[in-house]
Formats: C-alpha cells, structure tokens, sequence
C-alpha cells in the first residue's frame, strides 16, 4: 500500500519523541548517530513548537516516520527526519522527502535546505543522490544544548546541503 504522509497533531508528539530518539539514537538502522552522540536528539517543548510544520507516517496505528518543512525567506528548511529502524528501507523516508518537496513547492519556494552532521558520509552520499549538494557551508554543532544531546567529540559541525526545486 501507498505510504500515507499526514499534518502532525499535539496528540503525536509523545510518540514522535520516541521515533526520533529510536531513529537517531538508536542501535539499530543506518542513521543512528549513537556513536557520535550521547542522550536525547530533541524534547518535547521543541517538537510542540515545530508541529505546524511536522509531517508524519502512520502504519498500523504507529508513526513510523516524520520530518519538519520550516518556510524561510527564499527556503525551506527541512530537518528531523526519522524513520524507525524497523520501516528503514521501505519507502517511507523516500515517501517523506518527497512530500517535504511537494510542500516546499506548494508554498512557493525554489529551494529545499538542510543540515547533515559533516562526518556521517554514507548519509551526505544518500543526500547527494536525491539532488542535495553541499553549499561549501558549515554551522556549529549546538554544544551545551542538552536537548540536543552530547556530543562524544569535538570536532562536530553541519555541512550545509541545499536541492534546487524544478
């Protein structure tokens, strides 16, 4: 069956806290950042500020997937992406992206922005292959925001990747 790709609700952010934990600090799937990082990867206070730009889905009664499309000036930002271990493979995530883009289009904008941990190089290359390139650009690893968790070294930044929407 199609993977449905819904608004998040209020009423998903206790379970989208546990599909992002699972996803990036995890032990199981590709895109775990367990060994880079130490504790959580957001809170719920963050998550109830970005549900107006949330996307979820739901398999089985479960949220098996999310992201965040946040409209900048001349952009979207596009962040929290999560797919559960188990569902990694299944088209969800593909799913998700693509609904990201649609949406990005739908409002108007030409670009979609994102933000990559620069040392996880199979996911820059998993990036790349869906038309994200590199700016050239980094930002600052959030160290000291334990919502974002804690970092087991030093030398962490953001490699800054943008796609440009046809």
């Amino acid at each position: 069956e199609p993977v449905q790709v819904r608004a998040a609700e209020g009423a998903d952010v206790p379970e989208l806290l546990d599909l992002v934990h699972a996803a990036y600090r995890g032990h199981g799937g590709w895109t775990t950042e367990a060994d880079l990082i130490d504790g959580g990867r957001t809170d719920a206070d963050e998550l109830r500020a970005l549900l107006p730009h949330l996307l979820v889905v739901e398999h089985d009664g479960a949220l098996v997937g999310c992201c965040s499309l946040v409209p900048e000036e001349e952009r979207a930002s596009f962040g929290l992406f999560a797919v559960r271990p188990a569902q990694q493979g299944a088209g969800v995530g593909s799913a998700l992206l693509q609904a990201a883009e649609e949406r990005a289009r739908e409002l108007g904008l030409h670009e979609v922005e994102m933000t990559v941990v620069s040392v996880r190089t199979e996911l820059l290359a998993y990036y790349a292959r869906r038309g994200y390139l590199p700016t050239g650009e980094t930002r600052p690893f959030p160290y000291g925001v334990e919502r974002n968790g804690r970092p087991r070294r030093d030398d962490l930044a953001f490699a800054v990747l943008v796609k440009e929407l046809s």
